[in-house]
């Protein structure tokens, strides 16, 4: 029996619009019910995940960051973090800068930016269909340095860089991969969301990376759980799409991933479910689990 199911949100559970299923939700829950803690393991921030969680009825633990941080829902305390120094992270924006390169900044408190697009023009999107208590908190502010400079209370778990333009992506990324203490995800393809206007869907789609410190990685943060919890990682299943969810997928005693993910990713999963637009995450619960 499977006693955790960690789960990734965009790309994964959630479809394109940014939504669970009505019959996600119930397979989850139910899941649930029968004693299998169901997780969500994220990139996203905190608060963004909070509000999924209720959704689905996971009320234990969840994974932000991309395992920047393992977060108690009960208790609303941090167990485990693995933070970027602020001087570091300044350093980093202030390239991007310097490089005309979009850049926000996920703290344990909101996603700091200063306008909205790509990636935080979706929260913003996704937020007006949300009660304000589970809400993506976004801090638009202009001088992002200085913000960050002048916090006290925030903690940095990452940052998201990303632009259209392949060319001047890569350089970018090339640039931050030669620093020895950080991660930078490896993404090989463009991010492709849908929003709504009116009747309209437009589409938002760009190149991006996330940069963390060094080892921080969502299977790391499973491990922490485990050890937690005193389960084995044969009773560990693992669901994503991604290059953040690839150690995950590979480690875990069953790595599934979505129809369409990333070829690397795919090559070490145990089994590929349909992807996120036709309940992969609900199929493929039902189909090992309930």
């Amino acid at each position: 029996m499977y006693k955790m199911i960690a789960v990734d949100l965009d790309g994964t559970m959630l479809n394109s619009y940014g939504e669970v299923t009505e019959n996600t939700k119930r397979v989850v829950k139910q899941t649930i019910q029968k004693g299998t803690d169901i997780i969500i393991a994220s990139g996203r921030s905190i608060d963004s995940i909070k509000s999924i969680a209720e959704e689905i009825g996971s009320s234990k633990y969840m994974i932000a960051g991309n395992g920047a941080v393992v977060y108690d829902i009960k208790t609303n305390q941090i167990l485990y973090e693995k933070y970027i120094p602020k001087s570091k992270a300044i350093d980093i924006i202030k390239s991007c800068e310097q490089n005309s390169i979009y850049y926000n900044v996920y703290t344990n408190q909101s996603i700091i930016a200063d306008s909205l697009r790509y990636n935080v023009l979706y929260y913003y999107k996704e937020n007006l269909k949300k009660e304000d208590a589970k809400k993506t908190r976004i801090t638009l502010v202009d001088n992002v340095p200085k913000y960050i400079e002048e916090m006290k209370d925030e903690k940095i778990m990452k940052i998201f860089i990303c632009d259209r333009t392949k060319s001047v992506f890569n350089s970018i990324v090339k640039k931050f991969s030669e620093i020895s203490d950080l991660d930078v995800l490896d993404v090989s393809h463009m991010s492709r969301k849908v929003i709504k206007h009116g009747t309209v869907d437009i589409p938002i789609e760009y190149y991006y990376t996330e940069i963390s410190m060094k080892n921080v990685d969502k299977w790391y943060a499973i491990e922490f759980l485990m050890d937690k919890l005193g389960i084995q990682k044969e009773e560990v299943m693992t669901i994503g799409d991604n290059m953040n969810d690839k150690k995950m997928i590979q480690e875990a005693g069953l790595g599934i991933t979505m129809k369409g993910s990333s070829p690397s990713v795919t090559e070490v999963a145990d089994f590929v479910t349909e992807d996120n637009n036709h309940e992969g995450v609900a199929k493929a619960i039902e189909k090992f689990v309930t």
